[in-house]
């Protein structure tokens, strides 16, 4: 019996990743009829979110080093939080609109559809217009790498890294832009958490209060999006005296940001009671 429903489980994630698609290539074959267009707002995306690193090196023109960290290490930590905000914005940067689907009352002709709700929130609109920003941050990222020692090990905790941060990332895009079903209008809220956490995380931590890196940590998780995982790239220990184990724990995060995002989605949804009500 257990077989037969992760079998259907994974059947079914695998169908709803298949539709996601569909509707995600629609809104890209739309947006090829304008190609210098399409064009122009992927590049000036990308000069856009480059300004940030470009804003660090400068900084450090100044500095030897940030709390103990050079160029090349914080450089580590910008690329790897940019590139999964970057993927999550990508994949699903459109839930953000919830509460301007509540509004028109498009979100009710969505659940007329025999598509998940959440399938059709994250894949409408899509857009590669900001394959700029992951573009951008994949460069950064790819610099630093240059300056790790690897190991086995660390190329596995690299890849885990990208991949727990995406999901951070997801879990709060999807889990802050619920408040929109009771507020209808608390975008810049959620943006603080999303964004926000993105550009804390792209600097050491250990520049900030114990207190601020324990809320990071198990209030919302953005510590595990990069300073943690990168800690151990760059043979560090935790300066702050956290436990080495959280070095590894970032899939672990990024499950837990998951699953919980998704219960305050199924909750929102019960709650919505349409634009008529």
């Amino acid at each position: 019996m257990a077989d037969t429903a992760t079998g259907g489980a994974v059947v079914g994630g695998l169908q709803h990743l298949r539709t996601y698609g569909q509707i995600a290539w629609l809104w890209i074959r739309a947006a090829w009829q304008y190609p210098t267009s399409f064009v122009l707002l992927a590049i000036g995306n990308g000069l856009i979110t480059g300004l940030d690193f470009v804003g660090l090196w400068i900084m450090f023109a100044h500095l030897d080093d940030l709390k103990g960290f050079t160029l090349h290490e914080v450089a580590l930590l910008y690329g790897s939080a940019s590139l999964a905000l970057a993927i999550a914005d990508t994949a699903i940067g459109s839930v953000e609109r919830i509460g301007t689907y509540i509004r028109t009352g498009r979100l009710d002709q969505m659940m007329t559809k025999p598509v998940p709700l959440l399938v059709q929130v994250c894949a409408d609109q899509f857009t590669l217009r900001r394959l700029g920003r992951l573009t951008q941050a994949s460069i950064v990222f790819g610099w630093a790498c240059t300056y790790v020692d690897w190991t086995p090990l660390r190329v596995v905790v690299a890849v885990s890294m990208l991949i727990s941060g995406g999901l951070v990332f997801f879990g709060l895009f999807v889990g802050f832009s619920c408040i929109q079903f009771w507020t209808t209008d608390a975008t810049e809220f959620a943006n603080a958490f999303t964004y926000g956490g993105a550009t804390v995380t792209q600097y050491p931590l250990n520049i900030f209060p114990r207190e601020v890196l324990v809320g990071l940590t198990f209030v919302i998780p953005v510590a595990f999006v990069n300073w943690y995982p990168c800690l151990y790239l760059l043979g560090r220990s935790d300066p702050s005296g956290m436990p080495y184990a959280l070095q590894f724990a970032s899939p672990v995060a990024g499950v837990l940001t998951m699953a919980a995002a998704l219960l305050v989605w199924r909750s929102g949804v019960r709650h919505y009671t349409s634009t008529g009500s």
